[in-house]
Formats: structure tokens, C-alpha cells, sequence
């Protein structure tokens, strides 16, 4: 029996020399341990984290063809980039869907205008990025649905009437400036610039990343969104 009893004790010391090897002990965790951390987004710029987690409107305001939705594409891709819930409201698809019959009377014109900034204010509240790109021409309506809104930043993208007629592939304006299209914006009807847009776009001399970084630096100014340099990964 004794052989077996040695036997058995040098089993019991071998195992206990296994576990002591492979079991880990808190005091010796090293370098050697690769920890995940999770990426967390820091103001350190002094602003409020509370309001950079709040949403708000960009509302793009200006004659067809004066680059609206091309730059409220670029605006929504970068937001999305840095890390922001970003959704578009573009005035030819709202046309088609939510203002769908709507015809181009100012009564028709002001209800597409309210609609579009009643969207704008559910997901503005609800911590979105709102980007509105509609002509919107008119400045009362304008004004109410900025202050229904409240975080709302008005980007006039301003364009010379001639230059918008260049661009438009559609032939849209020959149509109104013959006739065909007895209400048109800049040409059987008005366009009522903003008196005081936190942001000037002048597309007609202003390339679009120019104007993009205009518009993104005015963001960061107003405290709705980050710099870039403060947008630290850990």
C-alpha cells in the first residue's frame, strides 16, 4: 500500500502545481493583458456634453439650384462621421411623400414649409440632426418654424438667379421664364432672403468644401458639435 500512497501523493502535488501555474492572480495582471476600452467621445472645448447630446435643425434656405442638397449631402456625411444621428428632409423628395398633392400656391408652399419643420422638431427633440433642404421662400414662415424648433441654425446658400439657371439640368427655369411653370420661385415669385442666417453660403464663388467647413465651424462655434481635435479615442 505504500507505494500507491506515494504514488498518489506525488498526483496530488503535480495537479497543485498545474493550478498554480495556469490560475491567474489579481496582483499579477501586467502588460501583458490586452484590455478593449470602449471609444468614448470627450469635451474637453468647456461646452456643455449635455447639449452635445441634444439634436438640432440645419435649415438650408435658398433658390433652386443654389446647391442645397448637394451640400446638406456633405454636411450629413461628416455629422455622421463625428459620431451625430443625422436625417434629411430634401424638398423634392418631401414633395413626393410627405407634401405629396400639395400644389405651389404660398398657402400650399407654407404648409410644406410647417410640415417639413414639424418633422424637424420631433427629431430635433429626440436627439437627432435634422437637415432641412428646401427653397423655403418665404421669411415668416421661415421665422415661426425657428422658433417652434429653437436649436435651429438657418444656412442662406446664396446664388445669382443666372447662375441657378445655368445649372438647372431640368430645364426648369426656361419652362418658367416661358410661361409653362406659372409659379416659380425667383421668377414668377419671390424669394424673401433671411435678414439674419447664423451661415452665408455664396455657391456661386465658394467651392463645396469651402462652404462646408464654413458651416461646420459655425457648428462647432455654436456648441452643437465637436472639433475635430476634440473628438479624443481612447
Amino acid at each position: 500500500m505504500l507505494p500507491q500512497l506515494n504514488s498518489l501523493k506525488n498526483l496530488r502535488s503535480r495537479i497543485k502545481d498545474k493550478l498554480r501555474i495556469h490560475t491567474p492572480k489579481l496582483c499579477s495582471l501586467s502588460s501583458s493583458f490586452i484590455v478593449h476600452w470602449p471609444i468614448y467621445r470627450i469635451d474637453i472645448g468647456g461646452s456643455s456634453s449635455k447639449k452635445m447630446e441634444k439634436g438640432f435643425t440645419l435649415w438650408f434656405t435658398g433658390l433652386s439650384g443654389a446647391g442645397k442638397s448637394t451640400l446638406s449631402a456633405v454636411i450629413e456625411q461628416e455629422l455622421r462621421e463625428r459620431g451625430h444621428k443625422v436625417e434629411v428632409l430634401d424638398g423634392d423628395v418631401v414633395r413626393t411623400n410627405l407634401s405629396k398633392g400639395l400644389g405651389f400656391s404660398k398657402e400650399d408652399r407654407d404648409t410644406n414649409i410647417r410640415r417639413i419643420g414639424f418633422v424637424c422638431h420631433l427629431l430635433s427633440r429626440n436627439g437627432v440632426v435634422a437637415i432641412s433642404a428646401a427653397i423655403s421662400p418665404y421669411r415668416e414662415i421661415r421665422d415661426e418654424v425657428r422658433k417652434t424648433i429653437g436649436d435651429f441654425v438657418e444656412v442662406f446658400v446664396k446664388c445669382p438667379l443666372e447662375v441657378c439657371i445655368e445649372r438647372d439640368v431640368k430645364g426648369l427655369y426656361a419652362k418658367a421664364i416661358a410661361g409653362e411653370i406659372p409659379v416659380f420661385t425667383g421668377v414668377s415669385d419671390p424669394y424673401e432672403e433671411p435678414l439674419n442666417p447664423e451661415v452665408v453660403i455664396d455657391s456661386s464663388v465658394e467651392t463645396i468644401e469651402e462652404s462646408a467647413k464654413k458651416i461646420l465651424t459655425k457648428l462647432e462655434e455654436l456648441g452643437y458639435i465637436l472639433k475635430k481635435s476634440q473628438n479624443y479615442c481612447f
